[in-house]
């Protein structure tokens, strides 16, 4: 509807300030020349909307306009409730002021919408903390937090996987915590990098300060990180033949795509997957003893069965 959308646009610039047309149109999936209108139409309105044109220019609010229209639909305000038990919370040290922002929400909320909401929250509850994580440190997490907010270089002492602790200088651009897994988005020197919390040493706030790009977005930035990522990770294509009852198991471990997969014979599968790794394969197969039988690669069929006489002749 064009008044949600209109909304969307008003709450848009305030928190986001200057923003071209060809930005909301990619975020509301309109054409530009719809958001000229819809320009029109709010300053029409009475809303102190201006436009810039030039390098650098684009739509903005006049200074100092707030409106305290949320426009919340209840689809909305459920939504934000389901966050209320994140673990990254917690890591950040926020849970408190949390809880005590969820308070004012719920009792700000119409009527109509409290017993919705609160019925959500009985009936789904979210754990972010995976089995055997109960206890976990992360006492660098805050020094990070603090040196992204104030934009002040870190040294640290980072341990690459297999290598040795080195140190080293970085401007912190901002965190980002992929299931219960932190990381720092970083410059170091003239390079962009993404660094695991867990697998830095040390850290302390240098005095020298950096200046953050103003066009620099995280989440962008992470998307495509992500993206590249995956494209360097190996790749170990198997083919196998699976119970149909196992080959659904299999689809859930982790490192693993499954690239095709057919009916055979009564009751079997035929899987062709990227497990990464020989030694990733290796060790997936063999759980499954008479369950799946390994097609090709050959060396892995050869690899299984010198496993299975190693394991034999321990319980002989």
């Amino acid at each position: 509807m064009r008044a949600d959308r209109l909304l969307n646009i008003l709450l848009h610039l305030q928190a986001k300030g200057r923003t071209t047309a060809k930005e909301l149109s990619k975020k509301l999936e309109i054409s530009e020349r719809t958001v000229h209108r819809d320009m029109e139409a709010l300053s029409a309105a009475g809303i102190p909307i201006y436009a810039e044109r030039g390098i650098g220019g684009g739509w903005s609010l006049s200074e100092g306009y707030r409106t305290n229209l949320t426009g919340f639909k209840k689809e909305e305000v459920i939504s934000l409730l389901l966050v209320h038990s994140s673990r990254v919370l917690e890591d950040l040290g926020k849970k408190k002021d949390f809880d005590s922002a969820f308070v004012k929400l719920m009792a700000s909320l119409p009527p109509a919408y409290k017993k919705d909401a609160e019925t959500a929250r009985q009936r789904i509850h979210i754990d972010g903390l995976g089995w055997g994580r109960a206890i976990r440190e992360l006492p660098l997490l805050p020094i990070l937090q603090d040196a992204v907010w104030e934009e002040k270089k870190v040294k640290i002492i980072y341990e690459k996987e297999g290598g040795k602790p080195e140190p080293r200088i970085i401007e912190p651009y901002g965190l980002v915590a992929k299931d219960t897994i932190w990381y720092v988005v970083a410059k170091r020197g003239k390079e962009m990098r993404v660094y695991r919390i867990s697998r830095i040493k040390e850290a302390a706030i240098t005095p020298e300060r950096f200046e953050r790009p103003k066009k620099f977005d995280l989440s962008q930035y992470w998307e495509e990180w992500i993206k590249e990522f995956k494209s360097r990770v190996p790749k170990y294509l198997i083919k196998i033949k699976v119970t149909d009852a196992t080959a659904e198991h299999i689809k859930s471990l982790p490192y693993m795509k499954c690239l095709s997969q057919k009916p055979m014979a009564k009751g079997f599968t035929e899987m062709i997957i990227d497990m990464e790794t020989k030694e990733w394969a290796l060790g997936s197969m063999l759980q499954y003893c008479d369950s799946v039988f390994v097609l090709e690669p050959l060396e892995l069929q050869e690899a299984i069965r010198r496993k299975a006489k190693e394991i034999l002749k321990i319980y002989e």
